[in-house]
């Protein structure tokens, strides 16, 4: 074996290892213990895992619609300068009684924030880096869930769910995109690809906002394994089947 192949070989397993390893340390946090179970073994070779991760629930459990519907924001003129107004037309408290942040947020800290966001912050700027990315959105448990799901253009790319926190949202998200898709632009080779799907979670963003009661993080981990063994229509394309 040449050098080359070598150091292709070591790159490829090094990518499958931290692939499996930040499934291992997702589902510790939201319950993908199947999935992080089975791509564990199939780097390792392994027959059994913890017996915490054994007793774990069935993933299955969630019912996923087969529509994967594509998705642009478009947020009108009207509401942001309805928000804008409601901003500046903020009724403020009395200064604090410290010169220091003593007693909580400065007044001036949050009259030069609002300023920010009424006069300044652009939207528009925003909007546009969301929507130069591939949105969809597909129900689950009665659910609208948004994601974004940018597909590397290198061959056999990990496919990689990042999820973001509470609070957050997927904009937090958006600068890892091309490194981890697009590695040989960022001093990575080809077999560091990832395929990235980033959901937004329910009641943020642009996925629905539940009704009831029971979308606790173990739900939610179930909800991103069922997004992604949809059957692939059209624009969304192939993805993997996690088992």
């Amino acid at each position: 074996m040449n050098a080359a192949n070598t150091v292709g070989k070591v790159d490829h397993s090094r990518r499958r290892f931290l692939g499996g390893a930040t499934m291992a340390f997702v589902s510790a946090h939201l319950g993908i213990f199947n999935s992080a179970k089975a791509e564990l073994k199939s780097i390792k070779g392994e027959e059994a895992m913890t017996p915490a991760v054994a007793s774990q629930e069935n993933i299955s459990n969630s019912t996923a619609s087969e529509t994967i519907r594509p998705f642009k924001v478009q947020v009108p003129d009207a509401e942001l300068t309805e928000l804008r107004m409601r901003i500046k037309n903020t009724r403020w408290p009395e200064r604090e009684t410290v010169a220091d942040a003593t007693q909580g947020v400065q007044l001036a800290t949050t009259q030069a924030l609002a300023r920010y966001w009424a006069t300044e912050y652009d939207w528009r700027k925003c909007e546009a880096k969301l929507n130069a990315l591939p949105q969809f959105i597909t129900e689950i448990d009665g659910l609208d869930i948004h994601f974004i799901h940018v597909r590397s253009k290198h061959e056999n790319a990990l496919p990689l769910i990042v999820n973001h926190g509470w609070p957050g949202s997927i904009v937090e998200q958006l600068k890892i995109i091309d490194p981890l898709t697009n590695p040989t632009a960022h001093g990575g080779t080809a077999a560091d690809a990832f395929d990235v799907v980033i959901p937004s979670m329910p009641g943020y963003g642009y996925s629905g906002k539940p009704t009831t009661t029971g979308w606790d993080p173990a739900h939610i981990a179930r909800a991103w394994v069922n997004a992604i063994t949809l059957p692939p229509p059209g624009e969304f394309g192939r993805e993997p089947t996690v088992t």
